[in-house]
Protein backbone atom coordinates (compact mmCIF):
# COMPACT_ATOMS: atom_id res chain seq x y z
CA UNK A 1 0.00 0.00 0.00
CA UNK A 2 2.90 2.30 0.94
CA UNK A 3 4.53 1.60 -2.90
CA UNK A 4 0.98 2.81 -4.41
CA UNK A 5 0.57 6.06 -2.25
CA UNK A 6 4.41 6.86 -2.90
CA UNK A 7 3.54 6.37 -6.47
CA UNK A 8 0.89 9.00 -7.03
CA UNK A 9 2.53 11.25 -4.56
CA UNK A 10 5.69 11.20 -7.36
CA UNK A 11 3.28 11.18 -10.43
CA UNK A 12 1.34 14.75 -8.97
CA UNK A 13 3.94 17.48 -9.59
CA UNK A 14 4.83 16.03 -13.09
CA UNK A 15 1.28 15.52 -14.28
CA UNK A 16 0.73 19.20 -13.12
CA UNK A 17 3.44 20.54 -15.54
CA UNK A 18 2.06 18.12 -18.20
CA UNK A 19 -1.40 20.13 -18.09
CA UNK A 20 0.83 23.65 -17.49
CA UNK A 21 2.61 22.89 -20.75
CA UNK A 22 -0.15 21.49 -22.79
CA UNK A 23 -1.88 25.03 -22.09
CA UNK A 24 1.25 26.85 -23.34
CA UNK A 25 1.42 24.45 -26.36
CA UNK A 26 -2.33 25.48 -27.11
CA UNK A 27 -1.68 29.20 -26.66
CA UNK A 28 1.46 28.88 -29.00
CA UNK A 29 -0.11 26.72 -31.90
CA UNK A 30 -3.07 29.69 -31.48
CA UNK A 31 -0.11 32.29 -32.02
CA UNK A 32 1.36 29.96 -34.87
CA UNK A 33 -2.46 29.66 -36.95
CA UNK A 34 -2.53 34.16 -36.66
CA UNK A 35 1.13 34.17 -38.04
CA UNK A 36 0.83 31.84 -40.55
CA UNK A 37 -2.54 33.34 -41.83
CA UNK A 38 -1.02 36.67 -41.48
CA UNK A 39 1.84 36.18 -43.82
CA UNK A 40 -0.48 34.25 -46.43
CA UNK A 41 -2.38 37.05 -46.85
CA UNK A 42 1.14 39.45 -47.12
CA UNK A 43 2.19 36.70 -49.89
CA UNK A 44 -0.76 37.30 -51.94
CA UNK A 45 -1.12 41.07 -51.47
CA UNK A 46 2.46 41.03 -52.38
CA UNK A 47 1.94 39.16 -55.45
CA UNK A 48 -1.59 40.84 -56.28
CA UNK A 49 0.90 44.65 -55.67
CA UNK A 50 3.77 42.97 -58.38
CA UNK A 51 1.18 41.81 -60.85
CA UNK A 52 -0.21 45.08 -61.10
CA UNK A 53 3.32 47.25 -61.06
CA UNK A 54 2.19 48.96 -57.87
CA UNK A 55 6.40 48.32 -56.31
CA UNK A 56 5.77 50.42 -53.59
CA UNK A 57 3.74 48.54 -52.40
CA UNK A 58 4.87 44.90 -52.55
CA UNK A 59 8.21 46.55 -51.22
CA UNK A 60 6.13 47.70 -48.09
CA UNK A 61 5.00 43.66 -47.82
CA UNK A 62 7.92 42.42 -48.88
CA UNK A 63 9.38 44.02 -45.65
CA UNK A 64 6.90 42.75 -43.42
CA UNK A 65 6.87 39.57 -44.51
CA UNK A 66 10.02 39.17 -43.59
CA UNK A 67 9.42 40.17 -40.23
CA UNK A 68 6.41 37.70 -40.01
CA UNK A 69 8.82 34.85 -40.97
CA UNK A 70 11.58 36.04 -38.17
CA UNK A 71 8.29 35.77 -35.60
CA UNK A 72 7.05 32.62 -37.18
CA UNK A 73 10.53 31.29 -36.69
CA UNK A 74 10.89 32.36 -32.96
CA UNK A 75 7.10 30.43 -32.45
CA UNK A 76 8.25 27.17 -34.75
CA UNK A 77 11.43 27.01 -32.25
CA UNK A 78 9.04 27.43 -29.01
CA UNK A 79 6.46 25.21 -30.50
CA UNK A 80 9.44 22.39 -30.08
CA UNK A 81 11.03 23.16 -27.36
CA UNK A 82 7.47 23.00 -25.70
CA UNK A 83 7.04 19.61 -26.88
CA UNK A 84 10.25 18.59 -26.01
CA UNK A 85 9.08 19.63 -22.90
CA UNK A 86 5.60 17.95 -22.93
CA UNK A 87 7.48 14.79 -23.82
CA UNK A 88 10.24 14.82 -21.46
CA UNK A 89 7.40 15.62 -18.25
CA UNK A 90 5.25 12.72 -20.03
CA UNK A 91 8.17 10.52 -19.40
CA UNK A 92 9.40 11.38 -16.23
CA UNK A 93 5.73 10.45 -14.84
CA UNK A 94 6.62 6.89 -16.67
CA UNK A 95 10.39 6.37 -15.19
CA UNK A 96 9.02 7.60 -11.82
CA UNK A 97 7.09 4.67 -11.69
CA UNK A 98 9.52 2.21 -12.77
CA UNK A 99 11.55 3.77 -10.47
CA UNK A 100 9.10 1.79 -7.34
CA UNK A 101 10.85 -1.29 -8.45
CA UNK A 102 14.21 -0.05 -10.47
CA UNK A 103 16.20 2.59 -8.73
CA UNK A 104 17.82 3.82 -11.82
CA UNK A 105 14.39 4.46 -13.45
CA UNK A 106 14.47 7.02 -10.59
CA UNK A 107 17.09 8.53 -11.15
CA UNK A 108 16.76 9.00 -15.04
CA UNK A 109 12.95 10.34 -13.94
CA UNK A 110 14.63 13.14 -12.42
CA UNK A 111 17.47 14.03 -15.07
CA UNK A 112 14.57 14.10 -17.83
CA UNK A 113 12.52 16.24 -15.68
CA UNK A 114 14.82 18.50 -15.16
CA UNK A 115 15.65 18.74 -18.94
CA UNK A 116 12.36 18.97 -19.62
CA UNK A 117 12.02 22.01 -17.25
CA UNK A 118 15.19 23.80 -19.06
CA UNK A 119 13.07 22.75 -22.33
CA UNK A 120 10.24 24.44 -21.43
CA UNK A 121 12.48 27.70 -20.05
CA UNK A 122 14.00 28.11 -23.29
CA UNK A 123 10.55 27.86 -24.63
CA UNK A 124 9.30 30.84 -22.75
CA UNK A 125 12.35 32.66 -23.39
CA UNK A 126 11.39 32.35 -27.01
CA UNK A 127 7.70 33.43 -26.49
CA UNK A 128 8.91 36.23 -24.83
CA UNK A 129 10.72 37.39 -27.88
CA UNK A 130 8.19 36.41 -30.29
CA UNK A 131 5.91 38.67 -28.24
CA UNK A 132 8.10 41.57 -28.09
CA UNK A 133 9.28 41.19 -31.78
CA UNK A 134 5.47 41.25 -32.32
CA UNK A 135 4.64 44.73 -30.75
CA UNK A 136 7.35 45.97 -32.23
CA UNK A 137 6.40 44.88 -36.17
CA UNK A 138 3.00 46.48 -35.11
CA UNK A 139 4.83 49.74 -34.44
CA UNK A 140 7.11 49.30 -37.63
CA UNK A 141 4.22 49.12 -40.05
CA UNK A 142 2.46 52.55 -38.42
CA UNK A 143 5.49 54.45 -39.37
CA UNK A 144 5.91 53.21 -42.52
CA UNK A 145 4.53 55.60 -45.08
CA UNK A 146 4.51 52.87 -48.11
CA UNK A 147 1.53 50.98 -46.02
CA UNK A 148 -0.45 54.81 -44.89
CA UNK A 149 -0.44 55.14 -48.95
CA UNK A 150 -1.86 51.96 -49.89
CA UNK A 151 -5.81 52.62 -48.65
CA UNK A 152 -7.75 50.33 -47.67
CA UNK A 153 -6.25 46.94 -47.14
CA UNK A 154 -6.40 44.60 -50.81
CA UNK A 155 -9.14 41.96 -48.93
CA UNK A 156 -11.12 44.79 -48.39
CA UNK A 157 -10.35 46.33 -51.56
CA UNK A 158 -11.72 43.46 -53.71
CA UNK A 159 -15.16 42.88 -51.74
CA UNK A 160 -15.92 46.85 -51.34
CA UNK A 161 -18.00 47.78 -53.83
CA UNK A 162 -17.40 51.75 -53.85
Amino acid sequence: MNDITRLFQAFVAPALFVSAIALLVLSINVRLMGIVSRLRQYVHAKHDAARNERVQEADAYTAQITAIEQRAELIRRCFLLALVALAGTASSCLLLGFGLYWKEAAMAAAVVFVASMICLLAATVYYLREVTMALSSVHNEALDSRFMDLGAPPEIRRHNPL
